[in-house]
């Protein structure tokens, strides 16, 4: 049996009215807190999708060259952040270089191109005072070096050198037509070169840096051609290795919505390219000039390497011969300090033979400063100070300075800007007798003395002697060079003492010396000879 409902035309339209109005009755009603929101739905994977018709453009592109370091990145580092890559000190790690050049870029490139790997500061500060610290770490451990190539494992690369002035690089050729990757070896730990050394503190980052170059027929350095870098830190043996799984531990104790801040962690390390700095390329146009061999020269290697996020000025200038030219990698000359003895016999005052700092004005031109630099050895900061006049350089503070220059190198030029001479350890004043004067200036006065021991209306006129080592030659050479005495004819030197006594000079007694004691010399001929005593009254 079949079941048959039959319904007329007009109820079967109104139901559908009523249920059409229902289903658009909640509409607009619920766009509060709990209505969806736009950023969930551009997070649906159709609009994660990426658009297949955008142009060939559109890719990343790949670096001309580009050097991969095989040792893992920390797993503790923040998003955005760079990369930071632990090592041991002394194990060779791999860095492989790949040539990622298409048909026809580059076309001057030869099938062997010279390439520089070298270890900088990462930190600004350390930039600036790079030559003064590597200096340091050459003092304390002589014969050794900051960077090795280790020769048996690496492939690919030609005539690996490396220049004893420059501790912290080494340069080879680059074979282009086979898969090459050279191994290097950090022998500095990054807490050899922290401010204070008490146990537990932070190691500075260092960099690994490689440059390449082109070159001609004759071996010659052409075109820097690309530059780059990565951080890293350096631990005494296995502790890289203990700081990695340190680092890990900590990571996965952390919540899962903590770990989305950080990076993961990479079994290589890529090299970051970096840009050229066009007064680089500059300087490195110059060098070319002057060299006819692939080596570069003994000062240009640290110079090359600064820029980017590198040191971008160098540590050890060169001073160029024509004052027109740009203050670039020029040779570096020291101002000789005269002797102590050289000072003329003639002059009065300081006779200590002391070079006193030019005063730098605040009219100085920016030539002016520059020279102001060289004379005052400081030839190391010219390119820094190329635009500086005087009034520039004299508006800087003390704390200016040494945040540029360094605390030692800050210091000295902040107290050579101020003019600022060392106080002398000990100051005596003397003057010749008057019976025995030679030639001794005298001023004649109407007055008598300051406590009435004067009543003559002449008053003899003292020198100032300024003694840096306080001992008896030192005050009888300056004793002979204020009179005009041959230091060979002086004999012995006395002091007149109670009743007459005449004591011998000795450096003891010089040290007892009261600061700014008054003394007149008389001489006496000696009985045998031509010589003669000198005796301090």
């Amino acid at each position: 049996m079949a079941w048959v409902l039959k319904m007329d035309d007009a109820s079967i339209e109104s139901g559908l009215i009523h249920d059409f109005d229902a289903s658009l009755s909640g509409i607009g009603q619920e766009l509060g807190a709990g209505a969806y929101s736009m950023s969930d739905v551009l997070a649906l994977p159709i609009f994660k999708q990426e658009d297949s018709s955008l142009p060939p453009d559109s890719e990343t592109k790949n670096p001309p060259f580009q050097y991969v370091l095989c040792a893992s990145t920390s797993p503790a580092v923040k998003l955005h952040d760079e990369t930071l890559t632990y090592l041991n000190q002394g194990q060779s790690y791999e860095i492989r270089m790949l040539d990622n050049r298409k048909m026809g870029e580059l076309p001057e490139l030869t099938n062997q191109n010279p390439s520089i790997v070298r270890v900088v500061f990462h930190d600004r500060r350390l930039q600036y005072m790079e030559h003064q610290q590597l200096e340091g770490w050459r003092w304390n451990r002589p014969g050794d070096r900051l960077l090795d190539i280790d020769i048996p494992l690496s492939a690919g690369i030609i005539d690996p050198r490396t220049n004893p002035s420059q501790l912290n690089a080494a340069e080879f050729l680059w074979d282009l037509s086979k898969r090459a990757s050279v191994f290097v070896q950090v022998h500095c730990i990054s807490t050899e070169f922290t401010p204070r050394k008490h146990g537990g503190e932070k190691g500075v980052p260092f960099r690994i840096q490689i440059d390449t170059f082109g070159q001609n027929e004759s071996g010659e350095y052409t075109d820097h051609l690309h530059s780059a870098s990565c951080q890293i830190k350096v631990f005494k043996p296995k502790g890289a290795d203990r700081k990695q799984k340190t680092d890990r531990e900590k990571m996965e104790k952390r919540t899962a919505q903590e770990k989305e801040k950080y990076q993961a962690s990479y079994e290589t390390t890529i090299l970051s390219e970096m840009r050229l700095d066009p007064i680089v390329e500059e300087a490195v146009e110059h060098e070319q000039k002057k060299s006819s061999k692939r080596t570069l020269p003994t000062d240009c290697g640290d110079s090359l390497a600064k820029r980017g996020s590198c040191s971008p000025w160098p540590e050890t200038a060169y001073v160029n011969s024509s004052p027109a030219a740009t203050p670039a990698f020029t040779n570096t000359y020291v101002v000789p300090v005269p002797d102590s003895d050289s000072s003329s016999p003639s002059q009065q005052g300081d006779v200590t033979g002391q070079v006193a700092v030019e005063h730098l004005a605040p009219s100085a031109s920016l030539q002016e400063v520059q020279q102001w630099l060289h004379r005052n050895r400081f030839s190391s900061y010219s390119r820094l100070f190329a635009h500086f006049s005087g009034s520039d350089l004299l508006k800087l503070t003390r704390e200016d300075l040494v945040q540029i220059c360094g605390p030692a190198d800050g210091i000295r030029l902040f107290n050579a800007l101020k003019s600022r001479s060392v106080r002398p350890r000990l100051t005596v004043y003397v003057c010749q007798e008057a019976p025995q004067a030679k030639g001794t200036t005298l001023l004649e006065a109407h007055c008598s003395g300051e406590n009435g021991d004067f009543n003559s209306s002449t008053i003899f006129v003292y020198h100032a002697l300024y003694l840096e080592e306080m001992t008896a030659s030192e005050l009888t050479r300056k004793i002979a060079s204020v009179f005009s005495l041959p230091l060979s004819q002086i004999s012995q030197v006395y002091r007149q003492g109670p009743t007459g006594i005449h004591i011998v000079l000795s450096d003891q007694m010089v040290y007892n010396l009261q600061d700014e004691s008054c003394f007149v010399v008389s001489t006496v001929k000696a009985d045998t000879g031509d010589g003669y005593h000198v005796i301090l009254k």
